[in-house]
């Protein structure tokens, strides 16, 4: 029994150390290298062994890589902020330039360039044309540069990791994207709205460039105008007003006429030195007809009837006579207050009146005519009706001259021509034979006399 016992133990203890040995754990032990850390894992029964090498290296790479990749982005952000510092600054100064321009607006010409001169941006040239393209020039660059940062710098990492180790790459996030976005349109919008006020700035220049220069170029015509007249005339006459017009002949195509009209008047005075030996009649010195009403002011001696004066067709007969061959200087006055007029021949006053064309004003825009009565305005003239003679210095006013002006003007002691028809060489056409002739009127009176 005791001998079964011991057996059956035996045998136990013979199966155990082999199932030890079958299923038994081994322990392997190897060299670590210098400067490795020491790492274990664990095996699948749970017994701890010694990790892959290749594995943590590949690990450690990539660790390495993300470290340097993350430092390079922090490097382009910290660039990209200062390039939005930078643009903060350009728009800050496109806006101190904006409200200098406003400012300048108020002052004069002179003032608002030298406002365009000052440097307000730093590269702002004078001229508003290159101001506008150099703007341009300077919205393309920003624009490139941030589209630039956009496609190509502006990257941040991410966690997954290529297949061959390196890092990949992701595009911002779409809130940065959008301020971005919205930065740039809002530095687009004031940049357009700059060139938009350069552009109107420009346009009000040229505008009153161009005005001051039609202006100074109508000035110019004018003086040219006058020079060239005088010099006409200083060619024929010593002086513009000593002339006389002369219509030998009674027929209906010799005559004269005056390049200016008449404006609309309430009174007028009208004086002339006129010689004449014509019979029976001296004819009609001048008329002024307009539209409507050809005989709206006449002078005329028709036949064996007195000399008359016309106005709006309405008669008044003046106790004038100078069909003697000799000069007279006569002078007519009328005003439309109660048609009152007044007759003066060599300064004194030979006939009044009243009640001739009362409350009518003279009307505007006719013509005057030296020497011919006129059936329509210009035109259409009567030889029995025609001047024969000689004038000089016809001059017309506005207003009913005083006595003593008359007087003055009779003598040769006064120069007074008119402020509506001045007598002038300029002034004056003569046509069908009439001509002008050199005169000094004051002289050739005294030696008639």
């Amino acid at each position: 029994m005791l001998t079964l016992l011991v057996g059956l133990l035996y045998l136990v203890s013979g199966r155990t150390v082999r199932s030890q040995d079958a299923t038994g754990s081994r322990f392997v032990c190897n060299a670590i290298p210098p400067g490795a850390e020491p790492g274990c894992g664990y095996g699948p029964s749970g017994n701890r062994v010694q990790s892959s090498t290749p594995v943590e290296d590949e690990l450690r790479n990539t660790i390495i890589q993300l470290r340097e990749t993350i430092l390079q982005q922090k490097e382009t952000i910290v660039s990209q902020q200062g390039t939005i510092k930078e643009l903060n600054s350009k728009l800050a100064r496109c806006e101190a330039a904006a409200d200098e321009s406003t400012q300048g607006k108020s002052r004069g010409q002179g003032s608002r360039r030298k406002e365009f001169g000052k440097n307000t941006m730093g590269d702002l040239p004078r001229d508003p044309g290159e101001t506008i393209d150099q703007l341009g020039k300077t919205m393309q660059s920003l624009k490139g540069r941030l589209e630039n940062l956009e496609q190509q710098n502006l990257r941040l990492p991410t966690t997954n990791v290529s297949a061959g180790g390196v890092s990949a790459l992701a595009p911002l996030p779409p809130e940065l994207r959008e301020l971005l976005r919205q930065r740039l349109g809002a530095l687009e919008t004031q940049l357009l709205r700059k060139v938009a006020e350069l552009e109107e700035e420009k346009s009000q220049l040229y505008n009153e460039t161009a005005a001051h220069r039609q202006r100074t170029e109508s000035t110019l015509n004018s003086l040219l105008e006058r020079i060239t007249e005088l010099e006409k005339s200083n060619s024929a006459f010593k002086s513009p007003e000593d002339f006389k017009v002369s219509l030998p002949l009674r027929t209906n195509y010799l005559y004269g006429r005056i390049k200016k009209s008449l404006p609309e008047m309430y009174a007028f005075t009208v004086c002339m030195w006129l010689k004449s030996s014509a019979s029976p009649g001296i004819g009609t010195p001048f008329s002024y007809g307009v539209p409507g009403q050809a005989n709206e002011i006449v002078l005329i001696e028709w036949g064996n009837n007195p000399i008359e004066l016309l106005v709006n067709d309405k008669v008044a007969q003046l106790p004038l006579s100078v069909s003697d061959g000799r000069w007279h200087h006569i002078c007519i006055t009328w005003t439309t207050r109660d048609g009152f007029w007044e007759a003066y021949q060599d300064g004194e006053r030979l006939g009044t009146g009243d009640n001739l064309a009362p409350w009518h004003p003279i009307k505007p825009g006719g013509v005057i005519i030296l020497g011919q009565e006129q059936d329509i305005v210009g035109g259409r003239f009567d030889a029995t009706q025609a001047f024969v003679g000689e004038l000089s210095q016809f001059n017309m006013w506005d207003r009913v001259l005083r006595p003593v002006d008359i007087v003055g003007l009779a003598n040769c002691s006064a120069y007074m021509p008119g402020n509506v028809v001045p007598w002038i060489d300029a002034n004056v056409e003569v046509f069908g034979g009439a001509s002008k002739a050199a005169l000094e009127i004051c002289e050739d009176r005294a030696f008639d006399s």
